[in-house]
């Protein structure tokens, strides 16, 4: 006989699948959501998917050729990842930004770690924040026959109503990737032929749910919980980029506590964060945390039996401290301390800074009621609604001060009220109100604005605060006709609809309670 006989000590374990094999059953599985992608968005879409799979694979080509390694792209998990931050992208972004993104995944955060397996973060949500940092204007704007538009997530973090079914099947505004139900295909898929891990798929999922119930503002109801469900990267993080073999933990536990850290930063940055979608964050924190979690959730091996090791003295018990990491110790002194330089340096400069902010006040107050050179806070008026939200028709809106103008001789000559909207695409929104004694608005001053460049921003400039000015009415109204009517900012449709609301509170608080309604 001739054959060649391998022969090894037990246990063997052996399995057909190579990562060339997984990474294009992933891709197949991807395969029901880029055709819905494609047949919802047209041909912008598939160019944007080529663009990002060609970029990755040809950036870890090139890679493997300059650095002289053997070719790893054959193995299709950079096509994959290419693919994955595709579907992560609006349909409207030009082709560059998929270019760069892939680019960026595969060439600094796969290739320049030492390539697949050896990245701490998954690639394709690294790219995708890098994108989002770098890129805001184009990674935010969603266009429907070529006009600006909110997508689901940011409708729904406005306050208005969404329609679930539309963002279930994939037909609404929103990434490419966007259909729940052909991910909920390929996910099954995967979980099926025990590719992916069904602990946290069901973690991520389950604590995203309870934390939004809970702290959501609308209880456990099922429309409003559905609707979180359905948008801003829930389906597509928890099947197929939380479920990373790389990033992920290796224990059963272990996966569990990383899909709850995971389901609850993703609804608390839902929830109290400015951003409409930003579950690729919660998933990029999940993956920094799995080397800690994997360091103290560890299999026990089989067959082990603590005590008769202790017995062969193989086996130490040793204290928490000594189990603790050093670098975490390191870090948590070195947190501590600049805590205490941070808390020292801010009680010696609170007082300047806020003589700073008065100052700021002032000419901002002046700025609406010119005329006025003395300016007396009606604390009274202000104080009884301690801070807490005005009325129920203006949304999350603060009124913070209201002043008297008067002239040299002591003359009222107007009137101003600093108000907030909380419900700003990315965070307050303050304006300064000047009126005239029968409420005509006098001029807007825009404080507070940290909107996205070239839209929200827009609220403070003259085209947007000019139009108030000079009126008289009860109430604005939103893209509206006639004399109540003000246009909103093109593709800021969050920014516009918080001004106004805050404009309007501003108007009812002067009339009702400086006023007194007369």
């Amino acid at each position: 006989m001739n054959q060649k006989l391998n022969l090894s000590s037990g246990p063997h374990v052996r399995n057909y699948w190579t990562t060339r094999f997984i990474m294009l059953v992933v891709i197949a599985a991807l395969l029901p959501a880029t055709l819905v992608g494609i047949f919802v968005h047209g041909l912008q879409a598939l160019w944007i998917i080529l663009a990002a799979v060609i970029a990755a694979v040809a950036t870890e080509f090139v890679f493997d050729k300059l650095t002289g390694r053997k070719d790893t792209w054959t193995d299709c998990s950079a096509a994959l990842t290419g693919l994955l931050l595709a579907l992560t992208l609006s349909p409207s972004v030009p082709l560059y930004i998929p270019i760069l993104g892939s680019v960026f995944a595969i060439g600094l955060v796969k290739c320049c770690f030492g390539g697949l397996g050896k990245n701490f973060i998954n690639p394709a949500l690294a790219a995708r924040c890098f994108l989002l940092i770098s890129f805001p204007n184009a990674m935010t704007g969603f266009l429907v026959d070529g006009v600006s538009a909110a997508t689901p997530m940011e409708v729904l973090k406005s306050g208005q109503v969404v329609n679930i079914t539309r963002m279930f099947l994939g037909t609404s505004n929103g990434v490419i990737g966007g259909s729940v139900l052909a991910l909920l295909i390929g996910g099954m898929l995967l979980w099926a032929y025990d590719v992916i891990h069904g602990q946290i798929c069901i973690s991520v999922l389950a604590s995203f749910t309870l934390f939004i119930g809970l702290f959501g503002g609308q209880g456990f109801d099922p429309a409003f919980l559905a609707a979180h469900l359905c948008g801003g990267g829930v389906i597509l993080g928890a099947f197929f980029m939380a479920t990373d073999y790389v990033t992920s933990p290796v224990s059963r536990l272990a996966q569990t506590i990383y899909g709850v850290l995971i389901g609850v930063l993703g609804a608390m940055f839902r929830i109290y964060g400015h951003a409409a979608d930003s579950f690729s964050y919660a998933i990029i924190i999940g993956n920094l945390f799995t080397p800690l979690i994997d360091t103290y959730i560890v299999s026990k091996p089989y067959a082990f039996r603590k005590r008769a090791l202790q017995i062969h003295g193989l086996v130490h018990k040793k204290t928490f401290f000594d189990r603790f990491p050093k670098p975490v110790i390191a870090i948590a002194i070195i947190a501590l301390v600049s805590g205490l330089a941070l808390s020292g340096v801010f009680s010696m400069t609170k007082a300047p800074i806020e003589k700073q902010e008065r100052a700021k006040a002032a000419a901002a107050y002046q700025s609406v009621i010119p005329e006025a050179s003395d300016f007396s806070f009606l604390e009274e008026k202000v104080s009884r609604f301690a801070g807490e939200k005005y009325g129920t028709a203006f949304g999350a809106v603060t009124i913070n001060e209201a002043v008297e103008g008067k002239d040299a001789a002591g003359k009222t000559v107007g009137y101003a009220v600093s108000v907030t909207s909380k419900e700003g695409y990315n965070g307050d929104l303050t304006y300064i109100i000047g009126f005239t004694g029968d409420g005509t608005i006098t001029s807007i001053t825009n404080t507070v604005n940290n909107e996205t460049p070239g839209k929200g921003s827009l609220c403070k400039e003259p085209g947007f605060t000019g139009q108030f000015s000079g009126r008289n009415v009860s109430a604005f109204v939103l893209n509206g006709t006639g004399d109540e009517g003000v246009d909103g900012v093109s593709g800021a449709t969050i920014s516009s609809k918080a001004s106004v609301n805050a404009i309007n509170a501003a108007l009812d608080f002067f009339r009702n309670v400086v006023k007194g309604g007369d």
